[in-house]
């Protein structure tokens, strides 16, 4: 049975969703689990669990099922392959039916002990609450520099400033972000999405904790990922609308700009009085122009594939994932 927030009759406004994607964590979950379910008691507040197993490897499709089974305020979602992170939080948000969504992930380096406080700030009138690990416990050189310098660069180009705009743990009004499409690196930029929609966005300082279990699934070459991604936000935030503006005024740009080498060969060839011989005497001047053309051409065939990718998913009510099964307790959910 599925269970989707795209049937709003099915939406409990007082019901928390704690949506959690997962790749390989068979060594985490349980306890992941253990602790999330104690909070959540202890506070007394409704909630469930989704648990969306992102073609896992290893032995996590078991244990999650297992979790399902025994507790009713779990549901089990089994992608079929790995399709990221992105998309197994969209398939937690379709599966769930809470009025406020608290993603977390499954690695215990989020403390669950702080999503009471970000759902009470959220109720202090926000839409988004962000979690910041402001005494983060992951390697400085590897992890930590590359987020900062990527948070800086994400908060002055969208104009939303977060400290930690990588924190898994955070805290939604579902109606912010129901209408809201995510594909590739874009589940980080969910405060941005909020904003662009007039939603008020908060920050909260949370704990961190080191891993002790299993092994991060996350390098370097996911910086490239999200600057790719936040060209791709920049142009919907600012150009969606509007993209001749982009690409007219790069082909303006480039027809003024051919003027000026141009220019110079001309007064190259009349100063030395060499008219008898090629304007290109080497062919670097040639190669060095092919080389940023073909750059700045690619970057833009980037952001057109990935309208045409949209358009693609959305005109025919696609989702960017696919699901094996969906397993839960036998008696219904009622998040009690």
């Amino acid at each position: 049975m599925k269970v989707s927030a795209q049937d709003h009759g099915h939406v409990d406004d007082d019901l928390i969703s704690i949506l959690i994607p997962i790749f390989n964590e068979e060594e985490s979950i349980e306890d992941s689990h253990r602790e999330l379910t104690e909070v959540m008691q202890r506070w007394g507040r409704r909630y469930e669990i989704v648990l969306v197993n992102d073609g896992s490897t290893d032995r996590t499709g078991q244990v999650i099922d297992s979790i399902a089974k025994s507790d009713r305020h779990v549901r089990a979602v089994h992608f079929r392959i790995n399709y990221g992170q992105t998309a197994a939080v969209t398939a937690a948000i379709d599966y769930s039916r809470g009025g406020i969504l608290v993603p977390i992930d499954a690695d215990l380096q989020n403390d669950p002990n702080d999503i009471p406080a970000l759902v009470e700030k959220l109720e202090q009138g926000f839409d988004v609450v962000s979690g910041w690990r402001k005494q983060r416990k992951d390697r400085s050189l590897t992890r930590i520099l590359p987020s900062r310098i990527a948070n800086w660069l994400i908060s002055k180009v969208s104009g939303v400033p977060l400290h930690d705009y990588g924190c898994s743990l955070k805290a939604y009004r579902r109606d912010v972000i129901d209408d809201v499409r995510l594909y590739g690196e874009m589940h980080r930029f969910i405060p941005i999405y909020a904003s662009m929609n007039g939603g008020k966005v908060a920050e909260m300082v949370v704990n961190h904790r080191p891993r002790l279990r299993g092994q991060s699934k996350y390098g370097l070459n996911r910086i490239v990922k999200v600057v790719l991604d936040l060209l791709v936000v920049k142009f919907f935030l600012s150009y969606a609308a509007k993209p001749i503006y982009v690409f007219g005024g790069f082909g303006l740009l480039c027809l003024t700009g051919s003027l000026v080498p141009f220019s110079m060969a001309v007064f190259y060839k009349l100063a030395t009085g060499e008219l008898h011989k090629d304007f290109v005497q080497t062919p670097l001047p040639m190669i060095a122009a092919t080389l940023v053309l073909v750059g700045l051409l690619a970057t833009l065939q980037g952001i057109i594939a990935e309208v045409l990718m949209r358009t693609y998913f959305e005109s025919q009510n696609r989702r960017p994932y696919t699901v094996r099964r969906v397993v839960e307790a036998e008696a219904d959910n009622n998040g009690g």
